[in-house]
């Protein structure tokens, strides 16, 4: 049996990205997808190529930050297939900068997406989970969350919060039977990645001990270890895939 057998997962940001290997891995382990993205022709393509494939995936155009919105998604993917079992709270964004350059612009952004939307799609999706006793919730950290980088504030302050909602939700959950997890990635090998130095790249993987950038896919298999069954006694924790860059 696959280990994610009947399961339906909401994946935000799941048009590309670690989002969108997230969301092949899934079907992959038998669940059925709900893809929440604002991409509207990337989404609407992984999903029409998940259901080629022969799995079952949906898009639906939601803005995170709008909290009716993830409210109104919610109602129609729990109408559409049944049930919502996972939330992957993947959708993020960078808005880089000095704290000395930063503007309020940067600032908001970030935070509105990655901290603030986190927020209204559990708000959203959570009564589904506990009205029927079962439910994971997992959270896009960051290693900068963990450790801090240059440059971040912002994205650091979102990703470091994300750490805090999630042991908190953790406690308020626990016992209906919801567990809260977070995945705190090192650098991966996105879109994201690619405003980067080459230079700097090079150096991010002779200072990590496997000596390579991380894939979408590494993510992916995290998200869906704690998706299943065999991490029911597994909440309220930060799982760190980085190579072991942070040693």
């Amino acid at each position: 049996m696959k280990r994610l057998e009947n399961r339906v997962a909401i994946i935000t940001g799941g048009a590309r990205g670690i989002g969108k290997a997230t969301a092949e891995k899934f079907i992959q382990e038998g669940a059925a997808v709900a893809i929440w993205d604002i991409d509207v022709k990337s989404g609407s393509a992984t999903a029409e190529a998940l259901n080629h494939a022969g799995g079952k995936a949906k898009f639906y155009a939601v803005n995170t930050v709008d909290l009716a919105a993830t409210e109104a998604a919610a109602a129609e993917v729990a109408k559409d297939f049944g049930r919502i079992d996972i939330l992957i709270n993947n959708a993020g964004i960078t808005r880089d900068s000095s704290m000395k350059k930063m503007t309020e612009e940067q600032w908001n952004q970030v935070i509105g997406v990655n901290l603030t939307g986190v927020y209204h799609c559990t708000k959203a999706v959570s009564p589904y989970m506990l009205e029927q006793g079962y439910g994971r919730i997992l959270n896009a950290s960051s290693i900068v969350g963990l450790y801090g980088n240059f440059g971040q504030t912002n994205y650091v302050a979102s990703k470091a919060g994300v750490i805090g909602m999630t042991k908190v939700w953790a406690r308020e959950f626990g016992r209906k039977g919801v567990t809260v997890n977070a995945v705190a990635p090192g650098f991966i090998n996105t879109e994201m990645m690619e405003t980067v130095p080459q230079t700097y790249l090079d150096e991010l993987k002779a200072k990590t001990p496997v000596a390579r950038m991380g894939e979408a896919i590494d993510i992916a298999n995290a998200y869906a270890f704690l998706a299943s069954d065999e991490a029911s006694f597994i909440s309220g924790t930060v799982l760190s895939v980085d190579g072991g860059l942070i040693l």
